[in-house]
């Protein structure tokens, strides 16, 4: 059961993957004044931003998924 949410999830973050690169009004403001390196710089700066939100999520199921499993013991 655990293993069919984990993958229903897991397919769910790659279709929200393309929506990362995304950028905010100020910072697609500030890229049409600059040119294609300046653009790339700010889309690698957000995504970088963003891994951590999901490594810090990650990393809290996979506590409390082992706290859950020694608790069963």
């Amino acid at each position: 059961m655990y293993k069919r949410k984990i993958i229903i999830l897991s397919f769910l973050l790659f279709l929200s993957i393309e929506s990362a690169f995304t950028q905010c009004a100020m910072c697609k403001a500030v890229v049409e004044n600059g040119g294609q390196e300046m653009a790339e710089g700010i889309n690698s700066g957000i995504t970088y931003l963003m891994v951590f939100p999901y490594l810090l999520v990650a990393l809290l199921a996979y506590v409390l998924y082992r706290y859950k499993k020694r608790s069963e013991i």
